[in-house]
This record gives C-alpha cells, structure tokens and sequence, in this order.
C-alpha cells in the first residue's frame, strides 16, 4: 500500500507483531526513506514561551499571537503557518480562560483536524488516526485514573460548538498521545521540546539494533520567498543498506542499557516484549558488563559491590546536578571512578556512565584536560558497544571532539570531529543544523591542525593569545536529561 510520497514503502501485517513497514527499493546508509509533517503538535507546557509553536525551534525573542496571547512564534511566517491548526485552538483557549496541558491542546488540535477532514486516511497517511495503537486495554489502575481526568479536562476545554465526538474516540485519542507520541526536538537535537503524532512513523516496528533512525528536523523557513520554506517533520533515514522486502525498523530506546532492562522499559512504556536479535541472544550484554582481565581479576563480590556503588553514586550525582552543585558532581565522579577502575572493564556500562558525566561537567567547569581524558575513555567504550551510525554515538563522539579541540589537544580533537561528521551525515543528512556546526568546526580545527603541525610553537603562541583576546566558551551547562528518546511517554 502506497500513498503521497510514501511510494518507498509497503504497509504489511505479521503474525504477533501487528503491523509493520517493508522496503519497496535500495536503500544505501544515510537515504531518507520518507519525510513526513506532522499531523499534530504541540511545545510542552513549561517551554511555551520559549519554544516557536510552529518549527519547534528555540529563539530569543518570539512573537505573541495578540489575540490568546498563550502561542509564540518566530516572525509572521511561523504565525501564517500556524493560523489553521491554531485558529480553533485561539479562541478556544480565550473561551476558557487559560491554556490547558499539552496532552489535552494535543488531543484538540487532533479532533479539530479530524472535524475539518473527517475521519479515515489524511493525504499521505497509510493508517487513519482512528486505526493506530491505543493500548488502553493494556493501562494500568494509574494510567486510567489519569485518562479519566485528561478526557474531563478535554470536555471542559473542548467549545460546545464544535462537532461533538464520543466517549470511546476521545479516549482512544489519548491512548494513541500516551504510546505513539513522538518527542519533538529543538534545531540542534538536544532538548525535547514538544510531542507530535505522525501515523507513517508509528508503523515502523522497534529493534534494539536497528536499520533506520528517525530525525526530527525543524524545516526552513528563511527563504524570502514562502514557495521556498520546508515545514516541520520527521525523515526516517536508513542506517546500513537496506534491500527491497526488508522491514524498516527504528529503535524506541537508547541501546546503552543490558538487554534484560530494555526489554523492562519497553514492556513497560509500549506494552510488547522485544524479541529482537539482540534481546534474545543477550548480544553486547557481556561487553556492558565488562570486568577487568588478566592475573588479578576481581571477584563476584568485589564487582558486586563496586556496581551498586556506582549505582548510588549516579543517585547522588543526579541530585547534586539537580542542585547545580558541579563541584559536588565531579568529586562524587573522581572518587567511584578510582574504585571502578580495578574492577570494570573499559566497556562496563557504569563506568562508562560516570565518565560521561565526568566530561561534561568538567568541560562545563573549563576543566577540558581532565575532561578531554574521560571523555577519550567514554568514546572508546561507546565504538565497541554501538552501531557505527548511531545517532548517540555521533553526538558523543562530537562532545568528545570539541572538548580535545578546548584542552588544546588539536590532533585528537580534528580526528573526533572529522570521525561524529561522518556518522551524523548518515543520521541527521548534509542540511541538520548539528551537521553545519559540525562542517564549520571540521574546517577551522583542520586548518588550526595544519598550523600546528608546520610550527608547534607558534600554534601554542597564537592559541594563548586568541584566548587572552577573547572570552573562552562556555560550554552548556550540563542538562540532567537524557538525550530526547524516541517516542514520548507521558511521566
């Protein structure tokens, strides 16, 4: 089944696991197999000022819509751009009084668009809104509890006016919001920013190690004229060759977790067993859990022992984060990391947690040398753990690269660099903002290398004299989150 430009891809259903995509031709690492708009979506409640609400992209200074005074957005395009899922939502949100939660203008901006287009397939959709995954059979006693006061918030929210929907099809919109969300991102990739819906992407299967990665990209609108602009959606991009028939799979979880705890969460937060390759078969579990070789290795309990340690130190760590207190975070890091090092293999999962956390918060404090060294280590342990075209793994490997380039180490740093280009060509593509800035830095250190290596010296001279002149950049401060996960579960 084809339709509207998802002519590269067949809808199929398989025994056991529902529905699924399939290959309709070649794909080669980094080709988008398909891009797709969002049917919906919305910022989250606590960025909504900060965040545009039609490209999702943060920025300085936003304008207000005059009218609910609640939507912000980049300059007139955005807001042109927006008037016909926003319109309904505008003088709803004057009738009520107050904005309400995302999960409820998620469901609106939904039904509203149901209401205008009707029911059954939207232009470029496989699969009717009506037809996705709810899993409210599945809930819990908690889960519909909160249902319950989301569909009664809804009904006080949605205007008498409007075509009036049932019970049954409102809830089932929710139930698609809680397990087929799709977590929205800002133009760098690096903050969750929004949840939308977009029902091709939500037939694509999950796999621990899987071929496509699905990248959120923000669309352009800076082009003088409209005709030119690219709006808001999700490429799914193939990630190793892909040959026509194969199922086109996308990873709902970050891999750096032991089979057995992946396989929890997405029982937990999508309701299905992994039956993957890598689940079954336990793959990379042993790397993960990497103890020290060689004459004096550590016994059960020592790794034991050392491995709840770490597990109560990344507890403290993520408090003293909370706080601000980095230098709290770094001695909490220094001190587990002396007693991991007898004992954990350079692969072993917890180590390589506290190292990562070590590096950025060291290059936050402009402590680089320390840091460019942990993170050395971290990158090393990720290369033997990852697929080579992770999209993690390029964003850490990047980390890695600009921490060398502050610390002054030129050589290592241009190879790290050059090493996250390559990956995030295939994951984010050419045109991502993340891979411009990678461009831009892959040019200036490889030109600061060849200054290096013709004189050694004057390199360091200039070094210290282009740091005297202009104030060292501060890293980001270091987030507490994790890098935006796939899907979006309501918490």
């Amino acid at each position: 089944m084809t339709k509207g430009g998802m002519e590269s891809v067949e809808l199929f259903t398989t025994e056991g696991k529902g529905r699924g995509l399939k290959a309709q031709k070649e794909f080669l690492p980094g080709d988008v197999i398909f891009a797709e708009p969002a049917y919906a979506a919305v910022v989250f409640d606590s960025l909504t000022h900060v965040i545009c609400h039609t490209c999702f992209k943060r920025q300085e200074r936003l304008h207000r819509c005059g009218q609910c005074k609640f939507a912000h957005y980049c300059d007139r395009t955005c807001q042109r751009a927006a008037w016909l899922n926003h319109k309904n939502e505008c003088s709803a949100i004057k009738r009520h009084g107050k904005a309400p939660t995302e999960n409820i203008r998620l469901a609106a901006r939904i039904l509203w668009k149901m209401e205008r287009e009707g029911t059954g397939l939207s232009e470029g959709c496989l699969v009717a809104i009506e037809e996705l995954q709810n899993h409210v059979d599945s809930f819990g006693e908690e889960e519909k509890k909160e249902l319950r006061a989301d569909v009664e918030s809804f009904l006080e929210f949605w205007p008498p006016h409007c075509q009036q929907f049932g019970m049954q099809l409102i809830s089932h919109i929710f139930g698609v919001i809680s397990c087929n969300g799709f977590t929205l991102s800002d133009q760098r990739g690096l903050q969750a920013v929004g949840v939308g819906i977009f029902p091709n992407l939500c037939q694509a299967n999950h796999d621990c190690w899987p071929n496509c990665t699905v990248i959120f990209n923000n669309g352009n609108h800076e082009a003088v004229r409209s005709m030119f602009h690219t709006q808001m959606r999700i490429e799914l991009r193939a990630l190793s060759k892909i040959s026509p028939g194969d199922e086109l799979t996308v990873s709902y979880v970050d891999f750096l977790s032991l089979s057995e705890e992946r396989r929890t969460q997405l029982k937990k937060q999508y309701y299905f067993d992994c039956t993957c390759e890598h689940c079954k078969k336990q793959l990379k579990d042993d790397l993960m859990l990497a103890v020290k070789a060689g004459e004096s290795k550590p016994s059960a309990d020592t790794v034991k022992e050392v491995i709840q340690l770490s597990k109560d130190t990344l507890e403290k760590i993520s408090k003293a984060r909370m706080e601000g207190h980095y230098h709290e975070v770094v001695k909490l890091c220094r001190d587990c990391l002396k007693k991991q090092e007898p004992v954990l293999g350079d692969t072993n999962i917890y180590l390589l947690r506290i190292l990562s956390i070590a590096s950025e918060v060291l290059s936050y404090l402009q402590m680089f040398e320390e840091a460019a060294d942990y993170a050395k280590r971290m990158v090393d342990g990720y290369l033997k753990i990852y697929h080579p075209n992770n999209a993690q793994l390029g964003m850490a490997v990047m980390r890695a690269g600009v921490t060398h380039w502050h610390a002054g180490l030129i050589e290592a740093g241009h190879g790290l660099i050059c090493k996250a280009y390559a990956i995030l060509l295939i994951t984010h593509g050419p045109s991502h903002p993340i891979t411009k800035d990678l461009e831009v830095m892959r040019v200036q250190t490889e030109m600061e290398l060849r200054m290096f290596q013709q004189n050694e010296f004057m390199y360091y001279k200039m070094r210290e004299a282009a740091l005297k002149n202009q104030k060292i950049q501060v890293m980001p401060e270091p987030s507490n989150e994790n890098a935006p996960s796939l899907f979006h579960k309501k918490e």
